[in-house]
């Protein structure tokens, strides 16, 4: 099988489609790849390090409000397709599959014009706006949330969960809290604002760092890159020392690992990172992000509230106070945090990636 993956901008793009490449892998063992990103997103520092080719397209959004600079945006598609037409054309693929972002708008619609079977995968309950472009001459649609199935042509659609679940649900992980300075016979809490980081969470987590010192459970936060100098200097500004049990580092490059051996996090909404902590059944206090399109993420961790999986605290409502009562309620009740755990692992998918696969074979059957 000869396969084009398209998804940019974020890691809940692009981490999808690398999972379900490893499910074709095993099933076809002689399969080959190329990942078309686009020039600014973040695909292009995580997929060359996997071997596969990778090309990449200029390309930007839309704004939402009315701008001379979407004459650039049009343009720049219209350049970005003629170019994918070309690299389609010249790889010849049996399929063309996008996760989503605006690269891989270009992509799909490239192949969708020149007849090659295409499949698109939305991630979350609200879908973006690339796969509602998309979505009238898709070949199939995969859903990772049922919510997001009355705004799809379902005669075409399939629930089939978010491949990135199967991936982490199959790792075996050998990491150890050892490795950062902490201890294995600790429950620890994971406080994680996405890749970058998030603000508003890193604020609570500085107004707490008080209280977080007084308890007796690990906790471990990720700043994100840019914002952990910050980070420190608040803390010294606040004249605040964290205790022995409680690191900050500015990323975590081996997530998944990390996440087997976590008692708790505390994150953000998106859908790759719910499908993960679902795969590995742990209890999640979700803060979603309210800069996202049609509020997805709270919908998005509506879904696991529901099922008894998680607790939510929305951004308005984040505070020092808040975080640390919501906090205690997990970490220091070992019974809540069970059930919690079971209640994650119930909702998981982890056969996500395999249910896309089969998708994928009955659009180039079609």
């Amino acid at each position: 099988m000869r396969v084009i993956l398209s998804g940019g901008g974020t890691g809940g793009h692009i981490y999808p489609a690398l999972a379900l490449s490893k499910v074709i892998k095993e099933h076809e063992p002689d399969s080959e790849f190329l990942y078309v990103g686009s020039l600014r997103g973040v695909e292009a520092n995580i997929v060359p390090k996997t071997g596969m080719a990778f090309d990449q397209l200029e390309i930007q959004g839309f704004r939402r409000s009315l701008s001379f600079d979407n004459f650039k945006t049009l343009y720049l598609f219209l350049k970005a397709v003629n170019r994918a037409k070309k690299i389609i054309r010249e790889f010849k693929p049996d399929v063309v599959i996008g996760t989503g972002g605006y690269v891989s708008g270009a992509v799909v619609y490239a192949a969708q014009a020149l007849k090659i079977p295409t499949v698109i995968h939305e991630q979350n309950s609200v879908a973006g706006i690339t796969n509602r472009f998309l979505a009238r001459k898709a070949t199939r649609i995969g859903l990772a949330f049922q919510a997001a199935e009355s705004q799809f042509p379902s005669e075409k659609t399939r629930l089939v969960g978010n491949p990135r679940a199967q991936e982490v649900a199959g790792m075996q992980s050998d990491f150890s809290w050892t490795e950062i300075g902490l201890t294995d016979n600790q429950p620890t809490l994971l406080i994680f604002g996405g890749s970058q980081g998030a603000p508003a969470i890193n604020k609570a987590v500085l107004q707490a760092m008080s209280d977080f010192n007084q308890r007796s459970y690990q906790t471990v936060i990720v700043t994100g890159p840019k914002r952990f100098d910050s980070f420190q200097t608040q803390l010294k500004e606040l004249n605040i020392t964290p205790q022995a049990q409680i690191k900050i580092l500015p990323y975590i490059d081996n997530m998944p690992a990390v996440l087997a051996k976590t008692a708790a996090i505390v994150a953000r909404a998106g859908a790759t990172s719910l499908a993960e902590i679902t795969a590995l059944g742990i209890p999640s206090i979700l803060i979603p992000s309210p800069y996202v399109t049609g509020d997805h993420q709270r919908k998005n961790a509506q879904s696991l509230v529901e099922a008894g999986a998680a607790l939510i605290i929305t951004e308005d409502q984040l505070s020092e106070q808040k975080l640390m009562a919501t906090v205690d309620q997990i970490m220091l009740d070992q019974t809540v945090r069970a059930d919690m755990a079971k209640k994650a692992a119930a909702i998981g998918e982890p056969q996500a990636g395999e249910a896309l696969y089969r998708l994928v074979l009955d659009a180039m059957a079609e």
